[in-house]
């Protein structure tokens, strides 16, 4: 079996030359014929800089057309590609950039205005996504208007050809990527993504993915910097044929709603917040009427009604997936319990950028309710725990998809893995006999009680971020009594008048109603009201670390 992912790339371009690629929002679609001219315009602008095959590429910026294409490029040029969430603070992105030992950058215009070059003094050229304009470069013959048409020009003075179109060999084992996540407990550390990984996620898509053929279209909402997003809405999708369309903004419902009305994607890759925000805006008020809870008592009324609610989501996600893959962070139980009541087509996956990502899966058919699937081909789980079945212990993984180490940090790598060679997830869960995996939380983020009990906040915040006014929640430890922080539906607040001391007297009976299905010793004893969002990762998961 070939296992080389840019020789998939390669055919895929090749067999695929006159199909759209890729699509900006309101903007330009690419065809894969464009796209392998993007592949030999960067090819050619690196060789001009002197950046070499092995060298790091650095790209920060939105998710859009041309940071695909760039993307691939670096990669078929043979370089290793860090890519860089765009709104990572400059101090950040400059000590990434340091770090990873970054030859070149490619920057979005808005991301630019903000980062100072002399910061970056490593950087032997920075070149703009969206036109490959040359914005820096140490060597002078470089800065010329239009080097890139140029330059182009004289390599390529006819219709270019597939065979014009050089792919790097990649080898299993050589390192492809190095994935900076912004991680919930503390700084970033470059996640080393070896070329296997790459090629094991996207043969997991090619093999269990149908509804991904040649010309099949998906919309992008995920950041491509984090490895969900880019294996699962780019790169798997690219290897197939796909056309997929990019949002170039920040992906507001809004947004996202029209988007998916316009291009009826066959497959919705999503964290859980951008469906629960959904269910509970859209779908969740038309529950609480009251003709719908005298209808809902009538059996054969209510799965009337639960067909016309499921047809209502399945129209405001364009209509035509095979299912939403949901991932990336913990999905609250109420809105899972009740899109399994609908019989909505969702399944939860499990993974990390340490996976690049994918641990554990099951199909839609498949999927049992609160789990995270089963471990997927190449990779195995097991439970550090006497009974795997009933006692949670931290999720341990071997296979194909788990990276080589930390970039230059061999004590981070070292405690990453256990003596016997597999990746510490972190996190917490148990295993059932069909091999249906559960998460408990994450061994970080697990609270004691006052006698020593295990406290899992995060199903302490799913009761909570179920009640109408609460947007999203977070349970801490302070004087050893727990405190929910509360970021209220501003918005439902306004919508229908309710005042700063209404909300008060809200929030208290809702916390005492969840206490009443608490034990004792992980109940609520206080709560402060935050006015602003949490402040969260690229896979939407709030950064506990700031709120302790």
């Amino acid at each position: 079996m070939d296992k080389s992912f840019l020789r998939h790339l390669s055919e895929s371009v090749r067999d695929n030359w006159s199909r759209p690629a890729f699509s900006d929002y309101m903007g330009r679609t690419y065809t894969y014929g464009d796209f392998a001219e993007r592949i030999v315009r960067i090819r050619l602008l690196l060789e001009a800089s002197r950046v070499k095959p092995g060298d790091k590429v650095a790209i920060i910026g939105r998710n859009s057309a041309g940071w695909a294409m760039d993307f691939f490029s670096i990669l078929s040029y043979g370089c290793v590609a860090v890519p860089i969430l765009h709104d990572f603070k400059p101090s950040s992105v400059h000590h990434i950039i340091r770090h990873s030992g970054a030859k070149a950058l490619f920057v979005a215009n808005s991301v630019w205005e903000n980062l100072d070059p002399s910061r970056m003094e490593d950087l032997d050229i920075i070149l703009r996504i969206d036109d490959l304009h040359i914005l820096h470069a140490k060597r002078k013959k470089l800065h010329v208007e239009g080097l890139a048409d140029a330059i182009y020009s004289r390599q390529h003075p006819y219709v270019l050809r597939f065979e014009d179109v050089r792919f790097h060999q990649d080898r299993p084992e050589e390192l492809a990527v190095i994935s900076y996540t912004s991680g919930t407990s503390g700084f970033s550390k470059g996640v080393m993504i070896p070329y296997r990984a790459l090629w094991s996620n996207m043969k997991f898509g090619m093999d269990h993915l149908d509804v991904l053929r040649p010309g099949a279209d998906i919309v992008s909402i995920l950041p491509m910097a984090h490895m969900y997003g880019l294996a699962f809405e780019v790169y798997t999708e690219v290897c197939l044929g796909c056309h997929i369309h990019f949002l170039t903004r920040n992906p507001s419902p809004r947004v996202i709603g029209e988007t998916f009305k316009t291009y009826a994607p066959v497959l919705i890759v999503a964290v859980p917040l951008v469906l629960e925000k959904i269910v509970k805006k859209s779908i969740f008020p038309l529950l609480h009427t009251a003709r719908f809870k005298v209808l809902s008592h009538i059996p054969l009324l209510r799965e009337r009604l639960y067909s016309i609610i499921r047809q209502k989501l399945e129209k405001a996600l364009g209509g035509n997936f095979y299912e939403v893959i949901i991932g990336g962070a913990a999905f609250n139980p109420e809105v899972e319990r009740f899109l399994r009541r609908i019989q909505f087509r969702y399944t939860v996956g499990y993974g990390m950028t340490e996976c690049a990502p994918l641990i554990s899966y099951a199909d839609w058919h498949d999927f049992k309710e609160g789990s995270v699937g089963r471990a997927i081909e190449r990779m195995q789980v097991r439970i550090d725990s006497a009974d795997a079945c009933n006692v949670p212990g931290e999720i341990q993984v071997h296979g194909d998809n788990v990276m080589l180490g930390y970039y230059n940090d061999e004590s981070a790598t070292r405690n990453a893995f256990t003596e016997d060679g597999w990746l510490r997830t972190g996190d917490l869960g148990t295993i059932d006999s069909e091999g249906n995996i559960y998460i408990r939380g994450r061994s970080k983020n697990m609270l004691l009680g006052p006698s020593g009990q295990n406290i899992y906040p995060e199903e302490i915040e799913g009761a909570l971020n179920a009640r109408p006014y609460i947007s999203e929640s977070l349970v801490v430890s302070r004087d050893d009594k727990l405190v929910a922080l509360i970021h209220p539906e501003l918005e439902k607040m306004d919508s229908e008048g309710i005042t700063s001391e209404q909300l008060t007297q809200i929030l208290k009976q809702d916390i005492a109603e969840v206490n009443k299905e608490l034990p004792a010793y992980c109940r609520i004893s206080n709560f402060q009201i935050y006015q602003d969002e949490f402040e969260k990762t690229p896979k939407r998961s709030i950064k506990r670390f700031l709120y302790q």
